[in-house]
């Protein structure tokens, strides 16, 4: 067995990323998910969270939010809404939107837009956190 697979990383954008690597880990929506090389085929849904992708061992950890990763034992292919390396984001502009979220989550909201405010809170503290790794 071969100890890498493709991965490739397409936002609406740009390929986010494409290359060999030895293990992806990403924010699946019942949890965190590993794949490793000769994975069984599968389709899965992806929630907002860190995506990490190990490298000639080094982890690089991304942004990522919602989407679908198809999985093949020798390749795998993610479609997100977006995804971002951490010195891509603006990480004052992901406070300032964090503490909007707060804001509108103690307001009365429709139930629709409770959950839409829960997600760019979800959206702006994972901003956050990866960035955390830059300073």
């Amino acid at each position: 067995m071969t100890s890498t697979f493709y991965l490739e990383v397409l936002a609406p954008d740009r390929i986010f990323f494409g290359g060999d690597v030895q293990m992806v880990i990403i924010p699946a929506v019942d949890g965190s998910m590993g794949i490793l090389p000769g994975h069984d085929a599968m389709v899965t849904a992806i929630s907002i969270g860190e995506l990490k992708i190990k490298i000639q061992d080094q982890w690089k950890i991304a942004a990522i939010s919602n989407g679908f990763i198809e999985v093949m034992p020798d390749y795998v292919i993610i479609l997100a809404d977006s995804v971002e390396w951490p010195e891509e984001i603006d990480a004052k502009r992901a406070q300032e939107a964090k503490e909007r979220a707060e804001e509108r989550l103690r307001q009365k909201e429709s139930q629709i837009e409770h959950l839409r405010t829960q997600a760019a809170l979800r959206r702006a503290l994972t901003r956050l956190k990866v960035t955390k790794g830059l300073k």
